[in-house]
């Protein structure tokens, strides 16, 4: 068997050549380049087909359909596990920025409170520093005026005893001033006339100032 098919492969040379011969003898037109131009073409028709596949219009509808199923499971991935946690990110933030607030509006309401505290004290302090000042203006007036009531009492009763010592001098000088009057002018008419009663001196003198 090995032995025919050896004889066959030699056979087969031999039955080329002998046609290559045939065609010859008989003046048929071959051409020789016939082999190398079918061997060009082949090898055309496999550069013009190696293109990359992404620009490969048949290769569009298998990659229309991975790209679907990407994107499917790029849509489950994120809202089975990152879109989940996000949220949770998110409502955490919103929760602590809420409480902030909170806190913050707290404060501020305890700061008015304080504010409002210590306005009430202060108008308090100030009308309670009026009214001090009010008690103590209205002790020293009633104060200086008591004071002032007792001096013009004792100013009355020392002038009203001035007033009685003058008038009581006043009358002793006046009446000192008659019994001069009445020496004098019993001196002068005792010069003149001679001895006179001091009676008469003093009736005469009473007469005339009288």
């Amino acid at each position: 068997m090995v032995t025919q098919a050896y004889a066959q492969e030699a056979e087969t040379p031999a039955e080329e050549h002998a046609g290559d011969a045939v065609h010859v003898v008989d003046g048929e037109h071959a051409d020789p380049t016939e082999g190398t131009h079918a061997t060009t073409e082949a090898h055309g028709d496999d550069h013009h087909s190696d293109v990359f596949p992404p620009f490969d219009p048949a290769t569009f509808p298998s990659q229309l359909l991975w790209l679907a199923i990407t994107f499917g499971l790029l849509y489950v991935l994120m809202s089975r596990l990152a879109l989940p946690r996000l949220g949770g990110i998110l409502e955490n933030r919103k929760a602590l920025i809420d409480a902030d607030l909170a806190a913050a509006d707290a404060d501020r309401q305890k700061t008015d409170a304080a504010i409002a505290a210590y306005e009430k004290a202060l108008a308090e302090a100030k009308a309670k520093a009026q009214g001090i000042a009010t008690e103590t203006r209205e002790a020293i007036q009633a104060d200086l005026a008591g004071k002032r009531n007792a001096v013009e009492s004792d100013l009355s009763a020392k002038v009203s005893a001035a007033e009685a010592r003058i008038a009581q001098t006043k009358a002793e000088a006046l009446t000192h001033v008659d019994e001069i009057a009445a020496e004098t002018a019993q001196a002068v008419v005792g010069q003149i006339v001679g001895d006179v009663s001091a009676d008469s001196v003093r009736a005469a003198v009473a007469k005339v100032k009288g």
